[in-house]
């Protein structure tokens, strides 16, 4: 039997390079090799055993540029083909797929989560969930997963040029957010505890301010807005807290995102929410139309990829590196492994 290489984290705190049977390809399938495989927030909670939905052992890895390897008679895909993948694995027959919004699928697997992974050397995949790089290189190609997060996060915030935009937390999916929001016209402002990840913000796109969020954030916010507030709100912390805390940011008849996930409940005051006449979203996942607004702001430079990997390793290299980058993350935007 033929083994192959896959990282696996055995439970919380515990990263380990295991030998696997080398994957073969399922009936109308398509065997691919992991390229690049983007270390996500999810990745880090799920070392940390912070991830909701999950059970260990599990083989990370959803954030992928792969190599087309085998196909089955027929596929518009050929050997050698550079592919985008689309980690969300949906049923296509419950109401949500019916509707449009696979990414809300009552039995959705999402690769590295609910199912294993693209941190191995192999990976057969349905064809639908693979996107043709059209041009991109590796990089590009795996950087478009967590962007379209964000550009699915501003689609559901009916985000217009005309609207102030707060992102709280500045992480790799928040500046995801602040990148598509300002594409969209609107003015960004970003908020972080972090002033490295601010002053990345402003280099990878247009934004119209920051907010360090340490002291009187509520005062910051108040002298930004002449106390209006903003009129749409993103929270990507993964925090409860900051969450709670973001509902006295949104202007009265604004929009507030919630694109991090949290355990446990959150809450907030009623009265002050009908005062305003809030409108809560939760944003998960992206679709398609997301992954093909991604895929040409790369190509037209608007979100130029490249300037957004500051970190790489190996698949060996991450049972070192991956805990370290989980508890330090100081001039850390995205961290790539290499399998080549």
């Amino acid at each position: 039997m033929e083994l192959m290489d896959a990282l696996v984290c055995v439970k919380p705190g515990l990263l380990r390079v295991m030998q696997r049977p080398l994957a073969v390809r399922a009936p109308d399938e398509i065997l691919v090799k992991p390229l690049r495989i983007g270390i996500c927030g999810t990745d880090y909670h799920i070392y940390e055993g912070n991830q909701p939905f999950l059970d260990y052992p599990r083989v990370m890895g959803h954030e992928l540029a792969v190599e087309v390897v085998e196909t089955p008679e027929g596929s518009s895909f050929v050997a050698g083909d550079i592919c985008v993948v689309n980690p969300y694995l949906a049923c296509g027959q419950c109401g949500a797929c019916r509707k449009g919004k696979p990414n809300c699928c009552v039995k959705l697997a999402v690769l590295g989560v609910h199912r294993d992974g693209g941190m191995t050397a192999m990976l057969s995949l349905p064809p639908g969930n693979l996107i043709a790089g059209d041009g991109l290189d590796a990089d590009e190609c795996a950087m478009v997963e967590f962007l379209a997060i964000g550009a699915h996060a501003v689609r559901r915030g009916t985000v217009a040029a005309a609207d102030r935009t707060l992102v709280i937390g500045a992480g790799p999916i928040g500046l995801g957010v602040g990148l598509f929001a300002s594409l969209s016209g609107a003015s960004v402002t970003m908020m972080d505890r972090d002033q490295s990840r601010l002053d990345a913000a402003s280099e990878l796109f247009a934004t119209s301010g920051s907010i360090l969020a340490t002291g009187d954030v509520a005062g910051l916010v108040n002298s930004c807005t002449g106390g209006e507030g903003y009129d749409v709100v993103f929270d990507a912390t993964g925090s409860a807290q900051s969450i709670e805390s973001g509902f006295a940011y949104v202007a009265n008849g604004g929009r507030y995102v919630l694109v991090s996930v949290v355990k446990g409940n959150i809450g907030f005051t009623d009265a002050d929410f009908h005062r305003k006449e809030l409108t809560l979203l939760g944003s998960r996942n992206a679709t398609s139309e997301d992954f093909e607004r991604v895929i040409e702001a790369i190509k037209s430079g608007a979100a130029p990829a490249h300037k957004w990997i500051t970190h790489r390793t190996t698949l060996r290299g991450a049972v070192r590196d991956l805990p370290n980058w989980a508890s330090k993350k100081s001039g850390l935007i995205k961290a790539v492994i290499e399998t080549e």
